[in-house]
C-alpha cells in the first residue's frame, strides 16, 4: 500500500498558517494568541476525520488536539507543534504572505514551527486517504505558548498520555536526544536612599549590585568549564537585564537583576541557587552593608532520552532510508 503525502495540500496548509496571526500575546501587543490558528487547526484536522478538540487555556490560548484512531492496541504516537510565533518587528518582508520563492515559503513562523505543523497535518490525512490501518493511535497536538513558558505543553503532560512522542522544532532532520532546561531568577540588591551630597547616609544598592555582577561573571566563566553533556553541552548563565536608581542626585534604594541559567541534564535547580546564593553570602560577610535578595521565578527541567529508546531507533532507520544521511 502506498502512502503518498499530498504536497499540493500541505503547501496550502503552511500558506494558510502562515496568513493567520498567532504571535504570543506575551511577548508582543500585536499578539493574536492561538485562538484563530487553533479554529482553522481542528477544522483541518476534522476534514480528514481526526475527531479534534480544543482546549481552552486562557482568553485566546488554546490547545488543540485530534486523534487518527488505531484499530489495535498497539502503541501510540504523539506529534506535537506549537502555534504561537514569535513577533514581526523588523522584519523586511510582509509577515503574513507566505510567498514562495525558488522553492522556499517565507513568512513568520515559516520554519518554527508551522512548517512543522503542515507536516504533521499532511501525514496524517495521507494516512486517511490511504485508509491504513495502524495498531495504535496517532496523536496530532498543536499547543500554546511555547515562545514564552509552554502553558500549552505543560497543560497537555497533565492530561494526555502517549506511548512515544515526537516535538517537531526544526532540526534539519537531526535527532535531538537532548535539550537544556533554564531557570529564571530575579536577584535583588537594597541600599538607603539618600541625597548625593550625604554619603554618610547613602548606601548604594547599583553599586553592591555591581560587586554581585562582578562575582556573576567569574561563576559563567566556571561554569562554561563544567563537564559538559554530550549532547547539550556545558551549563551557562547570562544577566539580560537590569535596573537601579532613581535619580541621579539620589543614591539607589534598590537594584533588580533578572538572571537567566541554562541547565544540562543531570543537574537541579537547588544546584543551580546554591550558586547564585553563595555569592550573595560571601559578599554580605565581607560587607554588612551589602543586602540581597535572591527569587526563582520560573523553570523548565532539562530533558534526555537514550539512543536505544524506540522512538530513536526507528526515526535514525527513516531518516537514513529517506535522505541517505545517519
Amino acid at each position: 500500500m502506498d502512502i503518498i503525502i499530498d504536497e499540493k495540500y500541505l503547501i496550502k496548509i503552511l500558506s494558510d498558517l502562515v496568513h493567520i496571526n498567532s504571535i504570543n500575546p506575551s511577548l508582543s501587543p500585536q499578539g493574536r494568541g492561538e485562538a484563530d490558528i487553533s479554529g482553522y487547526i481542528a477544522k483541518a484536522l476534522n476534514e480528514i476525520g481526526l475527531e479534534p478538540s480544543i482546549i481552552q487555556l486562557a482568553s485566546n490560548r488554546t490547545n488543540v488536539v485530534g486523534t487518527y484512531k488505531g484499530k489495535g492496541s498497539g502503541p501510540s504516537l504523539l506529534l506535537n507543534g506549537h502555534m504561537d510565533t514569535v513577533g514581526v518587528e523588523q522584519m523586511t518582508i510582509d509577515p503574513f504572505k507566505a510567498e514562495i520563492k525558488n522553492g522556499r515559503l517565507y513568512g513568520r513562523g515559516a520554519q518554527d514551527m508551522k512548517g512543522s505543523l503542515a507536516a504533521m497535518i499532511a501525514a496524517a490525512k495521507a494516512l486517511s486517504d490511504s485508509g491504513v490501518n495502524l495498531s495504535g493511535d496517532l496523536i496530532i497536538t498543536a499547543v500554546a505558548d511555547e515562545e514564552f513558558g509552554s502553558l500549552g505543553t505543560e497543560n497537555l503532560v497533565q492530561n494526555l498520555r502517549a506511548d512515544s512522542a515526537i516535538v517537531a522544532e526544526p532540526t534539519d532532520l537531526k535527532i535531538s536526544c537532548a535539550h537544556r532546561g533554564f531557570i529564571w531568577y530575579e536577584v535583588e540588591t537594597f541600599g538607603k536612599a539618600a541625597h548625593g551630597s550625604r554619603y554618610l547616609e547613602g548606601i548604594d544598592a547599583n553599586i553592591r549590585m555591581g560587586r554581585f555582577l562582578s562575582k556573576l561573571d567569574t561563576l559563567e566563566k566556571e561554569l562554561r568549564q563544567r563537564p559538559p553533556h554530550p549532547l547539550a553541552g556545558p551549563p551557562s548563565l547570562h544577566a539580560p537585564r537590569v535596573h537601579g536608581g532613581s535619580e541621579v542626585s539620589i543614591y539607589s534604594a534598590h537594584c533588580l537583576l533578572e538572571i537567566e541559567r541554562r541547565t544540562i541534564p543531570g543537574e537541579s535547580q537547588e544546584s543551580a541557587a546554591a550558586d547564585l546564593q553563595e555569592i550573595i553570602d560571601n559578599l554580605t560577610e565581607d560587607d554588612p552593608t551589602f543586602n540581597a535578595k535572591l527569587t526563582m521565578k520560573f523553570s523548565r527541567n532539562p530533558f534526555e532520552v537514550g539512543k536505544d529508546a524506540d522512538i530513536v531507533r526507528i526515526l535514525e532507520k527513516v531518516i537514513t532510508s529517506q535522505t541517505g544521511l545517519e
